[in-house]
């Protein structure tokens, strides 16, 4: 194997496809990078065994061939290159020779026939979207997603695909957050699955690269797929030097997704109009003061923020469209600015009852477009 590469085309390849590897040390052939040199470009792959990601950057391909490389170590190589051209070559042993102006290194690797193939999926159904409004909608909920290792069916993002939407829903028992797109399903490209919270975080990760992203699933599976576009023209082409797709395929969270809607209020609630930044600006104040407890006193057309601890206490008041009785209700202020900081539209809906009941925020109706958004808050009794 023979090839020439751009030092920062090789490096961003490497970088897209370095956070998959995991710390599985029983498997050393897992801390590699499978290297596979082709017509016109280099094929980069990774996996963990529960998340694998492939991508392809533009090379000068001399010999054709392929080896494994430690991961790490390779990527910290390239980057501290001083020229811009890199010659990476092979023989008959799994070790690579890469060089440029004034440096030469000899990097020891494995044989690629160890390397474990990305699973296939068969029988799978499939659907568009656009890549920024996935990652919209990720960003909408994946802070909900719980920690807790004994509730593994939490530890992920719940996508259900119906024939006239697709909603994305996480929840950790103290909050919820659900997004909803209106979405026509293809072919009854109906179902559901949850994607584990690492392959979440890698999917958010994703460059800027491409406008729709195939998502592919079965019952084990689910794979996220990107046409890189067009980087023929200089201007893109010294930007990333990605070409052909970018693929990433991971395992579901086995086992079935709590009823999420009964956790959502179907009674009647008091509802205020709220500015999103100024709202998120007036928690994270008062919280400075107690970051375990606010607490809102809503009264007609103004909100009271207040926070007490031994450190002293603080309250912030804004203006709100409400025209309703006064309440007071209280919330631990992370999982107030959670929401809030992940969110883009400029106002919310934001309903409340008493210091029993939950709080909701919501998209306005008339903000709503495509994306439709909720999250649902337990409180903390008020004393």
């Amino acid at each position: 194997m023979k090839f020439k590469i751009n030092r920062d085309f090789f490096s961003s390849g490497l970088q897209l496809v370095t956070n998959v590897v995991g710390a599985r040390k029983t498997m050393p052939i897992l801390q590699n990078v499978l290297l596979e040199a082709g017509e016109d470009h280099v094929s980069l792959t990774t996996t963990n065994l529960d998340l694998g990601a492939r991508c392809s950057v533009r090379a000068n391909v001399s010999e054709p061939g392929s080896v494994t490389l430690p991961v790490r170590e390779l990527g910290n190589i390239i980057r501290q290159l001083a020229d811009m051209e890199v010659s990476v070559s092979t023989g008959s042993e799994p070790k690579a020779k890469i060089t440029t102006r004034g440096s030469i290194f000899n990097l020891m690797g494995m044989d690629s026939k160890e390397f474990p193939p990305l699973p296939t999926l068969e029988g799978q159904k499939d659907l568009k979207l656009s890549r920024q409004e996935l990652k919209q909608m990720l960003k909408n909920v994946s802070y909900a997603q719980s920690v807790n290792e004994e509730r593994y069916m939490l530890k992920g993002v719940y996508f259900s695909l119906a024939e006239e939407e697709l909603s994305l829903v996480a929840t950790d028992g103290r909050r919820l957050a659900l997004t909803t797109k209106a979405h026509k399903s293809e072919d009854n490209a109906v179902g559901e699955f949850i994607l584990p919270a690492s392959s979440v975080a890698e999917l958010m990760k994703m460059p800027d690269l491409g406008e729709l992203v195939r998502i592919s699933f079965t019952d084990r599976q689910v794979a996220f797929e990107v046409d890189v576009e067009d980087n023929s023209s200089e201007e893109v082409d010294e930007q990333n030097g990605f070409v052909g797709s970018v693929y990433m395929v991971s395992k579901v969270v086995e086992g079935k997704y709590p009823n999420y809607k009964q956790v959502i209020p179907k009674d009647s609630f008091n509802t205020s109009e709220v500015e999103r930044e100024l709202l998120q600006e007036c928690v994270t104040r008062a919280a400075l003061v107690s970051d375990e407890r606010v607490t809102f006193r809503i009264k007609k057309d103004k909100m009271e923020i207040t926070a007490q601890s031994t450190l002293g206490d603080a309250c912030e008041s804004m203006n709100v469209s409400y025209e309703g009785d006064d309440a007071t209700v209280s919330f631990n202020p992370r999982f107030l600015l959670d929401p809030l900081k992940a969110l883009s539209m400029d106002k919310l809906s934001f309903e409340f009852r008493d210091d029993m009941s939950p709080g909701v925020f919501r998209t306005n109706e008339k903000d709503k477009g495509d994306l439709s958004f909720l999250c649902v808050v337990m409180p903390i009794r008020t004393d």
